[in-house]
């Protein structure tokens, strides 16, 4: 039986690169993403995948050009109300997480309505960081934690890592099982740092509008070929599976 990751995280990198390559604005690459999204999601409904989780914009990514910034923003709101129909109808459910409190209310409430509308689906949980980083995600969970001691509804020395992952933005899911970064670079940035913990990690040279379906199958393959000993060694895997 061919191992599927229940849970996937993948870093889009490289729009912007891909868009150099051709003599086009960086915002073209941003748009080609978009296809390759529709790619990510159908096939990872189509093999099994129970949730994806895609990186949208970073809360370092602020610091990118005010002009490319805008041209995000628009673009997520104009796919917003593209696609947000396809995916209800298909059954997928989206989410979004980050922080929301810097963003326009129109955005905010476009966010609020689709995953009212995706609410009850049964199908892929298709999860959007959008304005997300790790280190924000876990400090919020610290200070609800450090609230809960102060107030005397929970001890310091009581708090164990279920407690944190309560207050995390995806409580309702189990860690990430792959994770993929396309565009050649080879770090996590960020990125769901606490969910990562025994992620199999998958870096490829390839620029994210450049990786269609074939691309995203050769990293299901890669994964299904891994060895997931979580501490334990390949004799203890091998006794438990008998």
């Amino acid at each position: 039986m061919v191992a599927i990751p229940q849970h996937i995280a993948v870093i889009m990198d490289g729009n912007g690169r891909w868009a150099k390559q051709r003599l086009l604005p960086r915002t073209a690459g941003h748009k080609a993403a978009i296809a390759r999204i529709r790619d990510l999601v159908s096939h990872s409904a189509k093999v099994g995948v129970q949730a994806l989780t895609l990186y949208a914009f970073s809360s370092e990514n602020w610091r990118r050009p005010r002009s490319e910034v805008s041209a995000i923003m628009s673009l997520m709101m104009t796919t917003l109300s593209k696609e947000v129909a396809s995916l209800h109808e298909n059954q997928v459910r989206l989410r979004f997480i980050g922080e929301r409190s810097v963003l326009s209310d129109t955005m905010c409430n476009a966010m609020a309505q689709a995953e009212q509308l995706t609410a009850q689906n049964k199908g892929l949980h298709l999860n959007v960081a959008f304005n997300y980083g790790a280190h924000w995600e876990i400090t919020q969970a610290a200070r609800i934690l450090a609230a809960q001691v102060a107030q005397g509804k929970l001890t310091a020395e009581a708090i164990t890592p279920e407690h944190i992952e309560q207050h995390l933005t995806l409580p309702d899911w189990p860690a990430v099982d792959l994770f993929i970064r396309t565009g050649g670079e080879q770090r996590i940035s960020n990125y769901l740092l606490w969910q990562l913990a025994y992620a199999e990690l998958y870096f490829t040279p390839t620029y994210f509008p450049a990786f269609d379906t074939t691309a995203f199958q050769e990293a299901l393959d890669w994964f299904a070929g891994r060895e997931r000993r979580f501490g334990k060694t390949s004799e203890q895997l091998q006794t438990d599976g008998i």
